[in-house]
């Protein structure tokens, strides 16, 4: 049997069930697949070094190997802070006047990805599945072939893949997605990111695209895109919710907020989640009907990220200065309406968290997908569910299309269906739970994980 390679910027080990907040989607996927197959998972230690040297750090984590190499400073500035996070990621989450081109970070994205190709293929053995992740690593496969790799490889892309007009911005924009071509399966979240990535190849690379099967021929190249909608564990997630931890979590939620209909929002502290936006909403609520601090409370944990880059810094700042400005407006002498807090918690938690609030706001500008809103859905009381409310623009909001789904950047929109989700009545709220329940069950991370590498197998 062929072991599985994965590849990802970040290598996250589950050290057990629920000890880990930071276990995103991708993580309980990998770990999952890889005790399943057997095999190895690849990336950066996350430490940094004065000069590269490739050399491996291996480690046994429950069936798989990991493997680490360190990367130097100037690498992680540029490959990482510069074209990953400053250059790739605004672009393709549609923020264009974010997007910041420099010939250094082109260069280290170049060079980092040739060296983990250096590192990782002498480890690949001749019938091995090899999996890449994300936007850290669209040249990879191309710099595999080049090794003289023959292995069937994929990638599976977590962030939307952006419309031609905007990707044609992109300095040498050809030449990456060319070297995309080299993978033999590429996956994306929704049906709408591959169409996007479907029409740019017919259109700028004059590619033969076959729509129904996703097949692009590029002189002797043949790649298959497909849309992999990623799920949660949802077994292992509804057992988090068995633990004393996520019922002390829901006590502490439901105690302290007196009465009141919680809502709650869980975000990476990142200017695509649309978080002031969400503010802005809340004013209008509370402006048009009195006596809201008494009636409504908001939840919004926001852990930072990518804290060494500038517009990360700026959205922090705008969101602290909107709630100081909110609850300095709308507070009662011992009643505040937004509770923002700057950290992150564990799994089991959230768990409980999600469960006190009767409504769900996952409102991002633009997102691959979010398992945030399938996580609160999962974490709900069959007999008293909440309302999930909903981008569009979420990947998501293609396979739950039962929760409220709003247009972010229309404050009206998101503050009327927070009028909606607070007088919505049981029989509806079950009804629409009922169905987005059945969609977050049955289409799973493990599903999601064994369809990819099914289509990987060929």
């Amino acid at each position: 049997m062929s072991r599985l390679i994965v590849v990802s910027n970040r290598v996250s080990v589950d050290k057990g069930r629920g000890a880990t907040g930071a276990q995103g989607g991708l993580a309980v996927a990998m770990n999952g697949a890889l005790r399943q197959h057997g095999g190895i998972w690849f990336g950066w230690s996350g430490e940094e070094v004065e000069h590269f040297t490739g050399q491996l750090t291996l480690a046994r984590a429950d069936g798989f190997t990991t493997a680490t190499i360190d990367l130097e400073s100037q690498d992680v500035e540029e490959y990482y802070n510069g074209y990953a996070n400053r250059t790739l990621w605004p672009l393709f989450h549609y923020r264009i006047d974010l997007a910041e081109y420099e010939n250094e970070f082109g260069r280290g994205y170049e060079r980092v990805n040739e060296q983990f190709a250096n590192s990782l293929v002498p480890l690949v053995e001749a019938n091995d599945l090899v999996w890449v992740q994300d936007y850290h690593f669209l040249p990879l496969g191309e710099r595999l072939r080049a090794h003289g790799l023959a292995n069937r490889i994929g990638l599976f892309l977590h962030i939307p893949w952006p419309p031609t007009r905007l990707l044609v911005s992109l300095p040498f924009h050809e030449r990456l997605v060319e070297a995309m071509l080299h993978y033999d399966v590429i996956g994306f979240q929704s049906v709408e990111w591959l169409e996007s990535f479907l029409h740019y190849c017919r259109k700028e690379l004059n590619a033969e695209v076959d729509e129904d099967s996703g097949t692009v021929r590029l002189g002797d190249r043949t790649a298959t895109a497909r849309a992999f909608p990623i799920g949660i564990d949802h077994k292992e997630f509804m057992a988090l919710g068995e633990t004393g931890t996520a019922r002390r979590a829901q006590e502490r939620v439901t105690g302290s907020a007196r009465n009141r209909t919680v809502v709650i929002g869980v975000d990476r502290l990142d200017y695509s989640k649309g978080l002031p936006e969400r503010i802005d909403a809340l004013e209008r609520l509370f402006a048009t009907q009195d006596d809201m601090v008494n009636r409504l409370l908001y939840v919004q944990i926001a852990p930072p990220s990518r804290e060494d880059v500038r517009s990360y810094q700026e959205i922090r700042a705008t969101l602290e200065q909107k709630t100081g400005q909110f609850n300095g407006a709308h507070s009662d002498v011992d009643l505040v309406p937004i509770r923002y807090v700057n950290r992150g918690f564990g799994r089991a938690e959230l768990f409980g968290f999600y469960r006190a609030a009767k409504i769900g706001l996952v409102t991002p500008i633009r997102d691959g997908m979010n398992l945030v809103a399938k996580e609160y859905v999962a974490a709900q009381d069959p007999e008293d569910p909440g309302v999930l409310i909903l981008s569009r623009f979420a990947g998501a909001a293609e396979q739950l299309t039962d929760a409220l789904l709003v247009n972010p950047l229309n404050h009206e929109e998101v503050t009327r269906a927070l009028w909606t989700a607070l007088h919505m009545p049981l029989e509806e709220r079950k009804a629409r739970w009922s169905a987005l329940n059945a969609v977050v069950r049955d289409r799973d991370v493990i599903g999601w994980a064994e369809d990819f590498i099914a289509a990987l197998r060929g």
